[in-house]
């Protein structure tokens, strides 16, 4: 319970919670302990197994429910005369507007990805209410709090995008295990049994002598006289044969690789594949979809297990039968899901045959389903911790006790004694174009580059925008909308394949385009450079958008160090050094060098890359890609929020 002195402003705060998981079932009981008698909840996702081991107000009679709905009804077993509201919903979804957030006194964030934390970010800007953010991984965790105006706002500094790898190294040199397992998800798995309209940089070219007329595509379609088991022998020899030798045969890309060696059906399996496939009886019903599964069939229990060239060839080709025996319905309409067991099972024994035949250790299905899924395991001691941290802030701000607000980084080993180590928020940065509206800058190709290129990879992808509006001057361009009419809407499909230098307002290297997201009540500006080439490598999307940067660092001048121009701080500016050090509230300062040990956790990253130590990725508590802010934005010396 609350001190005596914070239960005026706990029992009268109005509090909206976003995100009902590992996190929020904490955050939901510590609140209600603390006080607080008006909590809603935002959760679209419903309870699985999975869940079960850290999301301590859920049960397995649970499973399939709505995750809001579950926890209130838990936490009103013990405190029944509060008031909590459930909503299973979408945060993303239009009844949760700016209004709507207006009648919260602070939002508290558990969410499980990172485009989900920049929405509700622009909304409680736009409704001027305080953010307290939150994300964990592992035995680590963070909680910063975000006041409009007064502290950065949650994308003051940019985060890290998300790994990608270029399509020729995917298609024909892997290196690294995730290397197979985004060929084994993003490629065959998408080829096999996603939509067969989809463009697919798999090589597909056919084995079977066919003339060069036939559709490549035939390869993979499955023939109404052919047997699923002659099938999935085709599909395993033309992928993992066919293909490689194909790719042998350009004896200059191996000239400093390991050669690869192709793999067929054969070699590992007997023609008649009934001696050696599973029992789909114990498959259990055949209408439950979620208890189809190859291990099942083919009797293998432990998912720890790494699996032989044998055994993984044997999985790949019960799972692919599976699919077409058990879940036929579903294909052209499937993309992978990390809770799909035979999705997992598929890709899992896909990644590994195919890292067999490139040289590259090959990995259990435990292992390759947290590449797949980017999962980092959760530790719900964490997940309390930060909890009771969340609160502590939102009494905090809920008494405006500015003085004491703090960002607090959950560390796996102590450091002086530390494991929680708190550091006084900054002011807003100057450059963030969400909450300083500072205008940013494209490099693309205008007479290559589409509308659409420009929709799908920056304004949606990069910056967020959930229903984007564009304009060149007065011009519209391109618009979202319910209440567009069919010939507007027509417009502005066609204007999504015209590139940008032939736009009926034609965009070229100098236009300034204007892009709005109402729903966000967000603006900004992007200035157009054309650019005629691009690094494959280096930049694969074709594109740089650029001038969303981290605040300056401190300059020290032979007098005085001289801060951020602006500075609203009355404090002495801080030094940048090599040595910078960080005042902690504790008293003592920090170099930067024990700040970045204490806090640059020993993890890999799902590439399998060495550690980074500038730039720390937290993946939270529901498994999904969330990021860690830089770890430079605490140690580069930027200004303390007075």
């Amino acid at each position: 319970m609350a001190s005596l002195k914070h239960l005026p402003a706990v029992k009268g705060a109005k509090v909206l919670m976003v995100g009902a998981g590992g996190i929020g079932c904490e955050l939901l009981k510590t609140l209600a302990l603390s006080g607080f008698q008006d909590i809603h909840i935002i959760d679209m996702d419903t309870i699985e197994v999975s869940n079960l081991n850290r999301q301590f107000l859920f049960r397995q009679s649970h499973v399939g429910q709505s995750k809001a709905k579950v926890a209130r009804e838990a936490v009103l077993k013990f405190r029944p005369h509060i008031s909590i509201t459930p909503y299973h919903a979408n945060v993303k979804d239009s009844d949760f507007n700016v209004d709507f957030f207006k009648e919260f006194n602070v939002v508290l964030n558990g969410l499980d990805n990172l485009d989900a934390r920049r929405h509700v970010n622009r909304l409680c800007l736009a409704a001027d209410v305080p953010l307290i953010e939150s994300g964990t991984t592992g035995f680590l965790g963070q909680v910063t709090v975000h006041v409009k105006g007064r502290t950065e706002c949650y994308e003051c500094q940019p985060k890290p995008a998300p790994k990608t790898y270029p399509v020729c190294t995917i298609t024909s040199t892997p290196s690294k295990f995730v290397h197979c397992i985004v060929w084994a998800k993003e490629l065959l798995f998408a080829k096999l049994f996603g939509d067969k309209n989809q463009a697919n940089d798999l090589n597909v070219r056919s084995s079977d002598g066919a003339s060069s007329s036939k559709q490549a595509e035939d390869v993979f379609e499955h023939r109404k006289d052919e047997d699923i088991e002659q099938y999935g022998r085709r599909i395993y020899d033309h992928v993992f044969g066919y293909n490689i030798e194909v790719a042998l045969s350009n004896e200059d890309t191996w000239k400093n690789r390991n050669r690869p060696k192709p793999i067929y059906s054969s070699e590992f399996m007997p023609n008649d594949l009934s001696q050696q496939n599973g029992n789909m009886e114990k498959n259990g019903a055949a209408n439950d979809i979620s208890s189809v599964s190859a291990m099942a069939s083919l009797g293998m229990k432990n998912p720890q297990d790494v699996w032989s060239l044998k055994e993984n060839s044997r999985v790949f080709l019960e799972a692919l039968k599976l699919f077409f025996l058990k879940r036929e319905k579903e294909i052209g309409n499937l993309t992978f899901d990390k809770d799909d067991q035979l999705a997992v099972e598929f890709v899992t024994a896909a990644a590994n045959i195919r890292a067999a035949s490139f040289g590259i250790p090959l990995h259990s299905l435990f292992e390759a389903k947290g590449i797949a899924g980017n999962i980092v395991h959760a530790v719900a001691t964490t997940n309390a911790i930060i909890a009771g941290l969340i609160v502590i802030e939102a009494i905090k701000v809920l008494q405006n006790d500015t003085k004491n607000y703090r960002m607090t980084y959950c560390l796996e080993h102590p450091t002086r004694k530390m494991l929680l180590m708190p550091v006084e928020p900054f002011e807003p940065n100057r450059s963030c174009y969400v909450c300083s509206e500072t205008p940013l800058s494209l490099e693309i190709n205008t007479h290559r580059a589409k509308l659409r290129d420009f929709v799908e990879k920056i304004v949606k992808a990069m910056l967020g925008m959930s229903l984007p509006l564009i304009m060149h001057g007065s011009a519209l361009l391109y618009e979202v909308g319910d209440d567009l009419d069919e010939e507007m809407v027509a417009n502005y499909a066609a204007n999504l394949d015209k590139v940008l230098s032939e736009l009926p307002t034609p965009v070229t290297s100098g236009t300034m385009l204007t892009i709005e997201d109402l729903q966000q009540e967000l603006s900004c500006q992007i200035n157009i450079k054309h650019r005629e080439e691009f690094d494959e490598e280096k930049e694969p999307d074709g594109m740089v958008l650029s001038g969303w940067t981290q605040a300056p660092s401190v300059v020290k001048d032979d007098k005085e160090s001289i801060a951020n121009a602006g500075s609203t701080s009355n404090e002495p500016p801080v030094e940048a050094e090599k040595n910078d050090e960080i005042e902690m509230t504790t008293g003592k300062k920090r170099k930067q060098s024990e700040v970045s040990e204490a806090v640059d956790p020993d993890l890999s990253s799902v590439d399998g890359d060495t550690r980074n130590p500038d730039k720390l990725q937290v993946l939270d508590d529901d498994d999904e890609l969330t990021i860690f802010d830089n770890w430079d934005s605490v140690t580069n010396k930027k200004i303390r929020m007075q």
